[in-house]
């Protein structure tokens, strides 16, 4: 087991009770691990060979990191701010991949350029007076934490190399000079975001009313790149109207009471987990006609500290996906602080969630987040106004908590678990004792003890082997 994690804080995590010790130890990790990957960055393209990443492409990528250093020593709290930002993980991971490939892919240059875009947006931040030129691929500059600029026109249509911007920071103004047309002036406003009149420029714009600003970030190139969604059906939301961002926002600001009736954990994670949204599109199965609203959502483990999620329908919709998604991020970063198991990958188990088999690590994550949910509905339906409330929260509860019931003796019989992985089920386990101790009125865990009967007989009847 690792130092870095005492025993304390394991079973405080397994209990689904991280205080604000054991989440910043989690951030702490991601962060240190951040800039790391951005070193190994600069350090791949230094020792790359020609013609993976050119003389020329070599050397923006030292211009662009020394700006980015100079930024930092400017203000070091507003480029972390930049560098620790979720979405720069699938970036940065896609570029060291593509700067190991046998062969690089034809996205590689491309991608080593989305560092002068992160080193403008830290520079911005940090109000450090610099110019540079730009390069915008597919006639897009997207800069990390502040927004995207659209080429129109002849520069934006013209074949060959990407066109150039020049971007220039001096005395709070931001300005954008494309290859022709009038140039998009860029002032940072009270609420956060990067505002001009020009049109071309989208601002990410942050979801307020929670304790600190999240960004809801539409904009972002890599913000499902090499993800796996599209294997299910899913993408990225396209840019959001003006209509689609106030449903966000007033999702945004009624979920927060009700994390807080969910138990002071379910805000606390948000509040230091979180730092960006991103807008997913429908599910291929939405459907006005469907029996419940159709909505996904995920995490990404190299996008710690951000949450994917199509359009949520109701406060209490989005409370819910914030606890079950912000499980899955606290769980990817303990394994990565400390192994939890040591088993294959092989998707052999039955969990009561899926119809599919699921790897050990699946089920493991799978059994955490149901366990925070079955805890958030629990508290909920105490403390509910009406009988609605009440009624959706035991329901809710009672699902989660047989589900959990039913996988936990996989994960406690398993020899593949780690010192550290016991500890973890061990508290899980203590947690679902308490849970029981306070049950739904008559009739909800029978009618949820039936539902996962029923999964456990389909499945055994699909996978029989």
């Amino acid at each position: 087991m690792s130092s870095r994690v005492p025993a304390s804080l394991l079973r405080e995590l397994g209990r689904s009770e991280g205080g604000a010790e054991a989440l910043r130890l989690l951030v702490d990790d991601q962060r240190t691990r951040r800039l790391l990957l951005l070193r190994a960055l600069l350090d791949a393209v230094d020792s790359a060979r020609a013609p993976s990443v050119p003389r020329p492409a070599a050397a923006r990528v030292a211009e662009h990191w020394a700006l980015l250093e100079a930024a930092d020593r400017a203000d070091r709290e507003a480029t972390r701010r930049v560098l620790y930002y979720p979405l720069l993980g699938p970036w940065v991971r896609r570029a060291l991949r593509g700067l190991a490939a046998a062969v690089p892919p034809p996205g590689l240059l491309p991608d080593l350029e989305h560092l002068g875009a992160v080193a403008a947006a830290a520079a911005a931040r940090a109000r450090l007076p610099f110019t540079l030129k730009l390069r915008a691929p597919g006639g897009v500059l997207a800069l990390p934490t502040l927004g995207a600029y659209t080429l129109h026109g002849r520069a934006a249509d013209r074949e060959g190399p990407p066109p150039d911007l020049e971007l220039a920071y001096c005395d709070g103004r931001l300005t954008l000079r494309p290859p022709a047309g009038p140039a998009a002036v860029l002032l940072f406003r009270p609420d956060g975001a990067w505002e001009s009149a020009d049109p071309a420029w989208r601002p990410l714009r942050p979801l307020t009313g929670g304790p600190h600003p999240v960004l809801l970030d539409d904009l972002d190139p890599f913000r499902t790149a090499d993800s796996g969604l599209e294997r299910h059906g899913l993408k990225p939301a396209e840019p959001l109207t003006t209509a689609e961002r106030a449903r966000w926002q007033a999702a945004w600001t009624g979920a927060w009471p009700l994390l807080e009736r969910g138990g002071p954990t379910r805000a606390l994670e948000a509040d230091i987990l979180l730092d960006c949204v991103v807008p997913l599109a429908p599910p291929p199965n939405a459907s006005p006609h469907a029996s419940g609203p159709a909505h996904c959502s995920g995490t990404r483990r190299e996008a710690f500290g951000a949450v994917l999620s199509s359009t949520p329908q109701t406060p209490a919709f989005l409370a819910a996906t914030l606890v079950h998604e912000l499980q899955h991020a606290k769980l990817a970063a303990l394994a990565e602080l400390t192994p939890l198991h040591h088993d294959t990958g092989k998707a052999r188990h039955w969990a009561p969630w899926r119809p599919d088999p699921r790897p050990f690590d699946g089920l493991l994550q799978g059994t955490y987040s149901h366990l925070a949910l079955a805890d958030y509905w629990q508290r909920f339906a105490l403390t509910a106004d009406t009988a609605l409330e009440r009624h959706t929260a035991w329901a809710e509860h009672s699902r989660c908590r047989e589900q959990v019931g039913a996988a936990l003796p996989t994960l406690l019989g398993s020899r593949t678990l780690t010192p550290a992985g016991r500890i973890l089920t061990g508290a899980m386990a203590d947690r679902l004792t308490r849970l029981r101790e306070r049950p739904p009125p008559e009739g909800y865990l029978a009618r949820a003890s039936a539902y996962v009967e029923t999964s456990r007989t389909m499945w055994r009847r699909q996978h029989a082997r």
